[in-house]
C-alpha cells in the first residue's frame, strides 16, 4: 500500500493527453533520469524487458514471467508496467484501486483513459516522468509498488529488502508490502 507518509508531488499536474496514445505532453524527465528509471525497473529480480504488447512504439515494457509471489492482479497482456520513449518519459503501471487513488490525489499519476472508458478496471495509471532526482527517488518506489502488486520479490538478489516487511501478508496471501522510501 501507499504509505500514509508517501509525499505529494509539487506543482501542477502535466498536460496529457485524453485519447491513445496516451502521453505526457510537458514537465517531461531529462533524458538521463527516464534512462536510470528504465534500467531500474529492468534490474529488479525477475522482471525482462522488452517491446510493449500495448502502447507505443520505443515503449519498453515490465514482464515478469515467473513471480515469486502471487500477484494482486492480472497482468495486461502479460506486462506490469512500460516506460513510453523519450519524447514522453512516462510510465504506465498497474496497482490497486485504493493504491491509484492514493497515488492521483497525491498528484503522481493519472488514470488511463481506457479506465475512463470502461475498458479496463481502474488499476492502469500514467506515473509522471521524474523531473529531479528526488522525484526519482520517489518514481522508483512508485514502480516497486506495482513490482509487487505484479507479485515481485521482496528482495534483491543481494538481500537487500525491495519493501518494507513489516507490512505482512492478507490472509488471502496477497502481499501489503509498503514501498521503501530508499530504493
Amino acid at each position: 500500500m501507499v504509505p500514509d507518509d508517501f509525499p505529494a508531488r509539487v506543482g501542477e499536474r502535466p498536460r496529457t493527453t485524453s485519447v491513445n496514445p496516451h502521453a505526457q505532453l510537458d514537465q517531461n524527465a531529462p533524458i538521463e533520469l527516464q534512462d536510470r528509471l528504465r534500467d531500474y525497473a529492468l534490474s529488479l529480480p525477475g522482471v525482462r524487458g522488452g517491446p510493449s504488447n500495448v502502447s507505443v512504439p520505443g515503449a519498453v515494457a515490465f514482464f515478469l514471467d515467473d513471480p515469486p509471489n502471487r500477484p494482486a492482479l492480472e497482468s495486461l497482456f502479460g506486462e506490469w508496467g512500460h516506460i513510453h520513449p523519450h519524447a514522453d518519459g512516462s510510465l504506465h503501471l498497474s496497482v490497486s484501486p485504493p493504491e491509484a487513488e492514493r497515488l492521483i490525489a497525491l498528484g503522481w499519476a493519472e488514470y488511463h483513459p481506457a479506465v475512463k472508458w470502461g475498458l479496463v478496471a481502474p488499476v492502469v495509471v500514467m506515473v509522471y516522468g521524474p523531473r529531479d532526482e528526488k522525484e526519482l527517488i520517489v518514481v522508483k518506489r512508485i514502480v516497486d509498488l506495482a513490482y509487487a502488486t505484479a507479485g515481485g520479490a521482496t528482495r534483491r538478489g543481494d538481500g537487500r529488502a525491495l519493501v518494507d516487511e513489516s507490512a505482512g501478508t492478507r490472509a488471502t496471501g496477497q502481499r501489503r508490502d509498503r514501498v521503501r522510501e530508499d530504493p
